[in-house]
């Protein structure tokens, strides 16, 4: 039908993927960093707003995704090399 293909085939190129995190199970203090090594989850306290407290496994990424804060994301494998120097910079995350 008209109209029905928007949702599932939204596509945005080029996210910077900041940092990967595994679930609090297996690791409770995942938010920890080289420069910040306060022992912490990656949920603030009061836990995100409409959100909640986080889980299982989680992304930080640069920049936004449209949609509810729960929705699911797919991400894959750039189809391009990346060759900019913006996109080969080295990521150092101080918080």
């Amino acid at each position: 039908r008209s109209g029905h293909r928007g949702y599932p085939h939204r596509t945005e190129i080029n996210k910077k993927i900041y940092r990967i995190g595994k679930n609090l199970k297996e690791d409770p203090h995942s938010a920890r960093t080289e420069n910040d090594l306060t022992e912490k989850a990656i949920t603030p306290m009061g836990g995100f707003s409409h959100y909640g407290e986080v889980t299982q496994d989680w992304v930080m990424i640069k920049g936004g995704i449209a949609g509810p804060r729960k929705r699911i994301i797919t991400l894959r494998k750039s189809l391009l090399p990346q060759v900019s120097r913006r996109a080969l910079e080295k990521i150092e995350l101080k918080f």
